[in-house]
């Protein structure tokens, strides 16, 4: 392997002086309630109307104001995320065996009850985050959906992103955020009840708020900033990849950009369409800093080391621009989502396609995957018994427990072991 171009990959890491501040608002929200949530609310945010959650009224105000064809071009995203999430859901199956004669054990999926969703705003209004939490939580059928997005200064709100959280299913809808939305969901706030899981992307005190709350609730996952990576052979079109790199470098300047050729000649022609994309790309102030401080280029040697390498890095998106894209597909371990062959790229699926884009990031698809369907469930396990079978394993557990001089667990064993001859 030879690096053509180096970078950094940012990965969680511990910052003290985020936690410590995260913490401390945390604290103060949950003493002080919505008097709290105000104050910072309008400290960070400039925002303090008379009620933060949008009624029906507002709602149906500010789709109003929308484009026909945006509210169009958005239901036409949510039906691919709604069908693909019910598909997932069909291979959620209840489970029963007899292990044994007269031991029944099994399994059922059962939906979390109360969900807050959180919808990014910050650099772009990222509306379509809506129905990538929103969306699976109903399907998994999730009785109640609470979400919250960050005020747009000086506008109050994005409506394309009211339309997007209204027609995903939100219960109610509430126009806060950072901290004090997280807090209002999790600590039941005002007439909000404690949800059972957060979700959703956001900055980092979004995301260390998510971590601190974390066994108070249940959360999706930490979302670091954006990554991408491309295993790239002689078939690529060098300016094809360069677009799709440049595509989430302007995401932030923290963004991981990654690329691995199979030979260095590919390499550098990539980093040569990179410069030349970056002359006329709108968002270049962004992207450039982003290419400039995290883009790694890489040569490796075969597609086994580029495998490797991958793996490796454990992108949150992995593009696919290889002669067979289904065999080097079959091969890798270690990414939120694949996007096998050049005809699919990241926008698709953070957009439009139907797969989820709330994915893990900073090496953390070596052990999850993305937001799904099975997320808002928990798969709990039940065991049922015939008298002779109760006799048969209380006689064995009697022994084990007394063993571990666990006598009244001893004891519980040998009652039923009595009780049933």
């Amino acid at each position: 392997m030879k690096v053509v171009k180096p970078g950094g990959h940012r990965l969680f890491e511990r910052d003290p002086e985020t936690a410590r501040v995260v913490s401390e608002m945390l604290i103060d929200l949950e003493r002080r309630g919505m008097d709290a949530v105000r104050e910072y609310s309008s400290r960070f945010d400039d925002w303090s109307p008379p009620s933060f959650e949008m009624d029906r009224r507002q709602i149906d105000d500010a789709i109003g104001s929308l484009d026909p064809q945006a509210i169009q071009d958005t239901a036409y995203c949510q039906a691919n995320v709604r069908a693909f999430a019910t598909a997932q859901m069909a291979t959620m199956l209840p489970l029963e065996v007899e292990i044994r004669p007269g031991v029944v054990l099994g399994h059922r999926h059962i939906p979390v009850g109360r969900v807050g969703s959180y919808i990014p705003g910050g650099r772009y209004p990222m509306f379509g985050s809506a129905q990538m939490s929103i969306i699976p939580a109903r399907v998994a059928g999730v009785k109640s959906v609470v979400a919250c997005t960050p005020p747009v200064k000086g506008r109050g709100f994005f409506p394309a992103t009211i339309n997007a959280m209204d027609a995903a299913g939100a219960d109610r809808i509430f126009v806060l955020g950072g901290v004090p939305a997280l807090a209002l969901m999790a600590f039941g706030l005002s007439d909000v009840k404690p949800v059972d899981v957060l979700c959703g992307a956001g900055n980092k005190y979004v995301a260390e708020a998510k971590r601190q709350l974390f066994g108070r609730c249940g959360i999706d996952l930490l979302a670091g900033p954006t990554e991408i990576l491309v295993i790239a052979d002689d078939t690529a079109d060098p300016a094809l990849v360069a677009c799709d790199l440049l595509g989430q470098a302007e995401h932030d300047p923290a963004s991981g950009v990654c690329l691995i050729c199979l030979g260095e000649g590919l390499a550098r022609a990539v980093v040569a369409e990179v410069g030349r994309q970056l002359e006329i790309l709108p968002t270049r102030d962004v992207a450039a800093l982003s290419w400039r401080d995290n883009g790694i280029v890489m040569a490796a040697e075969d597609i086994q080391e580029a495998i490797r390498l991958s793996d490796d890095y454990a992108p949150e998106h992995l593009e696919l621009h290889v002669r067979d894209p289904g065999e080097v597909a079959s091969r890798l371990g270690c990414y939120g989502s694949l996007f096998i062959g050049e005809e699919t790229t990241v926008a698709y699926g953070d957009k439009t396609i139907g797969t989820n884009h709330i994915l893990p990031t900073s090496r953390a698809a070596r052990y999850t995957g993305g937001l799904w369907v099975g997320k808002f469930l928990k798969t709990c396990t039940y065991q049922r018994m015939t008298r002779e079978a109760s006799r048969e394993v209380g006689m064995v557990t009697e022994r084990q427990c007394n063993r571990e001089n666990m006598l009244a667990h001893a004891l519980t064993a040998k009652v039923r072991v009595d009780r049933y001859k």
